[in-house]
C-alpha cells in the first residue's frame, strides 16, 4: 500500500513537516508494510519556506533584518536545490506573530524586513523568487519592502516618507530610479491564497487590518491611505493597481510588488504542487491523506486540502482529510472520501494544540485502519 501524505501546517501547534511525520507514524502503526511518500505543503503563509525546503531540498540562509517596527531580528529565506530559486516568507520578517498582540500597530508596522530578505536573495544570485504573502502584521502597501530595494516615497513637497502604514495618507509620488539593479531580469512570483483588491470593502484595510490591531477609525484611515497610494502608483508608474486581484494581500504588499517589481501572482498551493510534481505523485498513490489546522466552509474556496482533493479526483485516487478541527462536515462530502478531526472527543482548544502530534498520529492510525478494512470488504 502506497500512501501520499500532503499536510498543511496546524497553525500554533505543528509545522507541515511535523504534521506529515505524525500522520506517517499513525499509518505505520496501522500497517507495518505501508509505503509513505510525505510532501509537507504550504500556500504562502507561515511555514512556506520550511515546506519548500522539506519537499524540494535546499537550505535556509539567515539574515539580519528589520522587524515590524524596525527592531533588529534574525530571519531567513530558503535557497532551493538549484541554487537559483529563493523562497521568501513575509511572515518571517514582517509577521503578525513576531510581537505580542497588544503591540500590533498597522500605522507603524513596515514590510522593510521582507524587502531586505528579497534584496539579500537577489544579491546572492537568485534569479527566481517565490514570495509567500501570508501571515503579515502590516498594512503599508509594500512601501517598506520597496524602500529596502531602493524605492523612495515622496509627499507633495518632495520630502521622503518613512515606509509605514501612516505614510500612505501622505504619499504623492513613487521614485524607482534607485531600485536595486539585481531586480532587473529576475522572475518574482507571489504565492498567495487571497484575491482581495487593494482597498474598499474587500480590501486590505477593511478585511485584514482589524486582525493586525486596527480599530474602526484606523481601518478607515488606512483605506483612505491605500486609495491615495494607488493614485500615486498610477501617476508615477503608469500602473493601475486598484482592482488587481491579490493587490490587497499582506496589507497591500501584493500591490507594491506587482507595481514596483512586475511580480506575478500565483496560488501558493499551485506553486508548490508544480515544483514538487504533486499531480504525478498522486497518480502513483493508492491513497492520499491531507489536512490543515481547521477545515470548514472556507476550505472549499481554494484552501490547500481542496487543491489536493481536486488533483485526487482527476486521478481517481481516494483522499482522506485529517484536521485539527472540522466544521460543517456534510458540506464537504464532495471533496473528500473521509473527513476526520483530531478532537474526537471532549477537549479544550489549548489541550488540542498542546497534544496535536500524538492526537494526529492516533486518528491517522484509526482512519487508515478503517480504510484498509473497507478495501478488504
Amino acid at each position: 500500500m502506497h500512501v501520499l501524505v500532503a499536510m498543511d501546517s496546524f497553525k500554533g501547534s505543528l509545522s507541515s513537516p511535523e504534521a506529515c511525520r505524525a500522520v506517517a507514524e499513525g499509518l505505520a502503526l496501522a500497517c507495518a508494510a505501508v509505503r509513505v511518500d510525505a510532501i509537507p505543503m504550504a500556500d504562502g503563509g507561515e511555514g512556506t519556506v520550511s515546506a519548500f525546503l522539506s519537499a524540494c531540498g535546499g537550505r535556509a540562509v539567515e539574515c539580519d533584518v528589520s522587524g515590524l517596527f524596525g527592531e533588529p531580528i534574525r530571519a531567513s529565506y530558503g535557497l532551493l536545490f538549484d541554487g537559483k530559486t529563493a523562497v521568501v516568507e513575509t511572515a518571517a520578517a514582517s509577521g503578525i506573530t513576531l510581537v505580542p498582540r497588544e503591540r500590533l500597530d498597522p500605522l507603524r508596522a513596515t514590510t522593510y524586513g521582507t524587502g531586505q530578505l528579497i534584496r539579500r536573495a537577489l544579491l546572492d544570485g537568485c534569479r527566481r523568487l517565490i514570495v509567500g504573502l501570508g501571515g503579515s502584521g502590516t498594512t503599508d502597501g509594500g512601501m517598506g519592502a520597496l524602500a529596502a530595494l531602493g524605492a523612495r516615497f515622496l509627499d507633495e513637497s518632495g520630502a521622503e516618507l518613512s515606509p509605514c502604514g501612516a505614510s500612505l495618507l501622505c504619499v504623492d509620488s513613487v521614485d524607482l530610479s534607485g531600485l536595486c539593479p539585481a531586480v532587473r531580469g529576475a522572475e518574482i512570483v507571489l504565492a498567495c491564497d487571497v484575491t482581495n483588491p487593494l482597498y474598499g470593502p474587500r480590501g486590505a484595510a477593511y478585511v485584514f487590518a482589524p486582525q493586525k490591531g486596527a480599530d474602526p477609525a484606523t481601518v478607515a484611515l488606512l483605506d483612505q491611505g491605500l486609495r491615495r497610494y494607488a493614485e500615486a502608483i498610477r501617476k508615477s508608474l503608469g500602473v493601475d493597481i486598484a482592482e488587481v486581484p491579490s493587490a490587497g494581500a499582506a496589507g497591500g504588499l501584493g500591490a507594491g510588488l506587482i507595481a514596483g517589481l512586475g511580480a506575478a501572482v500565483r496560488s501558493g498551493f499551485s506553486v508548490l504542487s508544480e515544483t514538487v510534481g504533486l499531480a504525478d505523485r498522486i497518480r502513483r498513490a493508492d491513497l492520499v491523506i491531507t489536512g490543515e489546522g481547521k477545515t470548514d466552509r472556507q476550505t472549499a474556496f481554494g484552501k490547500l486540502p481542496a487543491g489536493v482533493a481536486a488533483l485526487c479526483q482527476q486521478a481517481n485516487v481516494p483522499v482522506l482529510c485529517i484536521s485539527g478541527a472540522v466544521e460543517h462536515a456534510t458540506e464537504l462530502d464532495a471533496l473528500f472520501d473521509g473527513l476526520f478531526s483530531i478532537a474526537n472527543g471532549p477537549i479544550t482548544l489549548e489541550e488540542a494544540i498542546r497534544r496535536a502530534a500524538p492526537l494526529l498520529t492516533a486518528v491517522s492510525r484509526n482512519a487508515f485502519s478503517t480504510f484498509l478494512a473497507g478495501r478488504r470488504k
